[in-house]
């Protein structure tokens, strides 16, 4: 009996140790360095990857019970207000790559670890993109839909999905106050570090 108890316990320890790697192998522990000139394409990169540098540290380091946290009966839970990010990471990225949103498709089902992840790389592929980008005019927020499309200029995605998405993650900061387990103190979004 013991040897099983040992083998259990060595299992749960090896796999804690497995999402400590994953958690620790995802984009943003810090801003990176800033474009060297300033354009339409870099000034939305740094907004993204501020937004990414927010999202990692607000997300980082959370329970299954922060996940299961909602501040009442009408609101949302933190694994539920990751999901929201996520989906407006995609349509970000998509942007991005000057894709539409297909809203007539589902994705794959994923954790909400999973969807963390995938959120991070949607904000650092898009990051990139823009970066490189000279117009934002063809950066276009297209979505598919079972009765149609429709078409909107960047400025939308501006105040539409990427302040959303900023507005969210700070959210995931009070929720997790309030569920016990606060944000890094030494989290520094002026300077997107941590403070030594």
């Amino acid at each position: 009996m013991k040897f099983i108890t040992a083998l259990f316990l060595m299992f749960i320890f090896a796999n804690v140790q497995c999402q400590e790697t994953s958690l620790d192998s995802v984009p943003y522990a810090t801003i990176p360095k800033a474009p060297a000139t300033y354009t339409p394409g870099t000034v939305v990169s740094r907004m993204i990857d501020g937004l990414g540098f927010r999202y990692r540290w607000a997300t980082e380091a959370l329970t299954i019970k922060d996940f299961e946290y909602k501040p009442g009966n009408e609101g949302r839970t933190i694994a539920e207000t990751m999901d929201h990010v996520y989906h407006l990471s995609m349509i970000i990225v998509l942007s991005a790559k000057k894709e539409a949103r297909d809203f007539t498709k589902e994705g794959p089902e994923l954790t909400v670890l999973e969807k963390r992840t995938a959120t991070l790389a949607n904000l650092e592929m898009a990051s990139k993109l823009f970066k490189e980008s000279q117009s934002l005019e063809e950066h276009r927020l297209i979505f598919k839909r079972a009765n149609g499309s429709s078409e909107f200029p960047f400025w939308n995605n501006i105040n539409g999905p990427i302040e959303d998405a900023v507005w969210h993650a700070g959210q995931i900061v009070v929720l997790r106050r309030s569920a016990g387990n606060p944000i890094n103190p030494k989290v520094n979004v002026f300077l997107g570090k941590l403070n030594d």
